[in-house]
Parts: structure tokens; C-alpha cells; sequence
């Protein structure tokens, strides 16, 4: 462990106590002048009632899927961004058409390949007799995403299967949900524009966040569960925490920055359909199919806020939304923010619950200096104090 210099210390300390002395607002702007902000249970999208999740990972390469399963009834809504994405029946959410509620969402590692897990999902579903009615039987509504995952390990061959989602989708529970390298998180990894040899490891993360109506004491939960994927950086509080590596692989490259400094001539040179980062938002909320797809849209600030750059051609960013209707609060401009908040808290879990891989090496494992962390704080903390000074 380097040793971290104290007077770094300090000096972040006093610029930091400048800075909220001459912030200080004397009216401070909350959530809701009536909502107020409380610990969720487990602090994971399973917080829902009726939400469970189960993981499917395997063992011969790192890759798997999640089941996240409506043990009640759920109105979906999904928006996509990305530009290279993989789905299934993603247009039946759209609010025109006729099913308003799914049965389940499934997040696939695998590619194109992965979907085939979501046959193992219906399986067990139908075994359970959910579904839509229809005259013949109950037909499992499960719509779907994937992500690119086949670089990582020694057999691009090793995808999800059918098998692996019934697993995952027979393993779903109430419990807090396991995060880092599980199920659809298993070979999920950030920073690629430069390569995958200079890319780092990340997962999956789930949290939550509740607010409570300081009037009537209704509450209203909304949770996040995300398989961070992205050919971008992952920012914790505007600082740059993981992504690509310089070509020694130590330290931090800033994506962003070297695009900005190279000839667009060399962006031909980038590696296509490798990315995309995944996630469905829970809430209790009363919602409608078409509100629920304005959470999704909401919920995407969240990705835009702790991944630079993100929505590329290379990746396939989608955000699914499934909403209980249990609690009275379903303001969808109150979901949304929320929404957008808990993504990003995701994202950042995500990252640090993740374990690196041969080559692919966790925030854990690339090993920079705590003087550098400090070193940023100050410069955050100077750039704020001068920006409201």
C-alpha cells in the first residue's frame, strides 16, 4: 500500500471547509419540500415487494445471466440507446401495443448467443403457469437484453443456455442481491475503445433508494440492477475511477480526453459491438406502460452521469422498467430522478464489487497511489470553490 501523504490531507480538508462556508445556502434545496429521504431494507432492487432476482453464472467461462422476476404483478417499459444493441421482445413494451405486464426480464451475457437463456426463463415460467391468458395457455411474457462478453476468457463458445436460465430463474429470491461478478456481470468489463488488453474488469450492482411523504407517511422505493458493460469510463463524483489503461497498463487513460487529442481518422481503428451496459429499474410506484418508459428514459441520466462516453455506436445501452403499482406516490418526475440517482449509485457498485480477471484487473487491482485519489480530491474541491466563490 504507497504511503499517503498527510499535508494532501489537509489541504483537501481546508478547501473543502472554504467551500461549504461560502455555499452555504440558508435554504437548501431537497428532494420535495414534503419527501423525505430514508434507508432502504437491503439497499438492492429486491427492496420492491414481489421483486426477485436470480443468477446464472458459468463455470468454464466467465459469462452468465440474471433473471430479474415479477412475483407479482409488474407494467414494463424499456428504452434503448445504445446503437448496437441485442434484445427480445423489446417492441412489445412499447405503449402502443397490446400487453401492458411481464413476467420477467432477463440481462444475457453471450451476445446474440446469450438470448438463448430467455427460452430457459419461459420454461420455467410456463412450469409455473405464468403468463398472458390466451385460449390454449398462459404464454410467459419475458422480454430481454444482451451484452458482449465473448473476449472475455479462453472459449467464445461458452454462452448462456437454456439450462442456465431456468437455473437462474428457478434460484430467484427476496434476498439481498449478489453483486460484482454473478450471473450477467460475470464478464462484464469497461474502458475497450483502445482494446481489451487495456480494458478493466467491473460486474453487476443493485441499490435502492426510498422516500417517504412527510404528510400522509406513504412511501415510494425505486431499484436498480445494472451489469456495467461500457466501451466508456466509469466517474464516481465527477472523478475518474476506472476504465481504459495507458499501454502499460498502471494507470487510468481518460477515454474522453485521448478522442479529443487524436485524429478522427483513427477512430476506424476501434473495435466494434463490444460493449453495452444493461439494467432494468424497479419501483412500487403506480405507473403506466408509456410512464414506465419515461422512468426508462429518466433512469439513462444515471448512466450518462458515471460513464464517459456513453450511448456510442458501440454500445447497445438499454434500461427495462417494471413498476408494482402498490404505493400511492407515482409522480413519474419524482420516479425518474430517483431513478436516475439510484442508476448511477448502481454503476459505481458495480465497479467496486467487481474481483479483475487474468489481464483484466478490478479498481481493486490497478494499484494507484492514494497521493493521486488525493490529489484529485483537492483539485475537485479548489475547482468548486472557485466556481461558486
Amino acid at each position: 500500500m504507497p504511503r499517503i501523504d498527510t499535508s494532501l490531507i489537509h489541504v483537501a480538508y481546508l478547501i473543502i471547509s472554504l467551500f461549504i462556508v461560502v455555499c452555504k445556502d440558508e435554504h437548501p434545496v431537497t428532494l420535495s419540500e414534503k419527501l423525505i429521504k430514508i434507508d432502504s431494507c437491503n439497499g438492492s432492487i429486491t427492496d420492491i415487494h414481489g421483486i426477485l432476482v436470480g443468477h446464472g453464472s458459468k463455470s468454464e467461462r466467465p459469462t452468465g445471466c440474471t433473471v430479474i422476476l415479477c412475483n407479482t404483478t409488474c407494467i414494463g417499459g424499456v428504452d434503448v440507446r445504445g446503437s448496437a444493441p441485442g434484445t427480445r421482445e423489446t417492441d412489445l413494451l412499447d405503449p402502443i401495443n397490446l400487453v401492458d405486464t411481464v413476467n420477467a426480464i432477463v440481462l444475457c451475457g453471450g451476445s446474440a448467443f446469450g438470448l438463448d437463456a430467455v427460452s430457459g426463463v419461459v420454461r420455467c415460467l410456463a412450469e409455473k403457469n405464468m403468463g398472458f391468458l390466451t385460449p390454449a395457455r398462459p404464454v410467459p411474457i419475458v422480454p430481454a437484453a444482451i451484452l458482449y462478453d465473448l473476449s472475455v476468457g479462453n472459449d467464445s463458445s461458452i454462452v448462456p443456455d437454456a439450462d442456465l436460465g431456468y437455473s437462474a430463474c428457478m434460484t430467484a429470491n427476496s434476498s439481498r442481491v449478489a453483486e460484482g461478478n454473478v450471473g450477467v456481470g460475470s464478464g462484464a468489463t469497461i474502458g475497450k475503445l483502445f482494446g481489451m488488453d487495456r480494458a478493466m474488469k467491473t460486474g453487476l450492482g443493485s441499490t435502492s433508494l426510498t422516500v417517504r411523504d412527510s404528510i400522509t407517511n406513504a412511501t415510494v422505493t425505486v431499484g436498480v440492477v445494472v451489469a456495467v458493460n461500457a466501451v466508456g469510463d466509469v466517474y464516481k463524483n465527477s472523478i475518474l475511477t476506472a476504465g481504459a489503461r495507458t499501454s502499460d497498463g498502471k494507470h487510468l487513460q481518460n477515454t474522453v480526453n485521448t478522442l479529443l487529442g487524436i485524429s478522427p481518422s483513427a477512430s476506424s481503428t476501434f473495435p466494434i459491438g463490444i460493449a453495452t451496459t444493461l439494467a432494468c429499474v424497479a419501483t412500487d410506484a403506480k405507473l403506466t406502460k408509456a410512464q414506465a418508459k419515461k422512468v426508462s428514459q429518466m433512469a439513462h441520466d444515471g448512466f450518462a452521469r458515471a460513464i464517459n462516453p456513453v450511448h456510442t455506436m458501440f454500445d447497445g445501452d438499454i434500461i427495462f422498467t417494471l413498476a408494482t403499482g402498490v404505493s400511492p406516490i407515482s409522480d413519474v418526475n419524482l420516479i425518474g430522478i430517483m431513478a436516475a440517482e439510484t442508476m448511477e449509485r448502481a454503476i459505481i457498485r458495480a465497479v467496486e464489487q467487481a474481483t479483475g480477471l487474468p489481464g483484466l484487473p478490478s479498481i481493486h487491482e490497478l494499484g494507484s497511489s492514494g497521493d493521486k485519489f488525493l490529489f484529485n480530491i483537492v483539485v475537485l474541491a479548489f475547482s468548486l470553490f472557485l466556481k461558486y466563490l
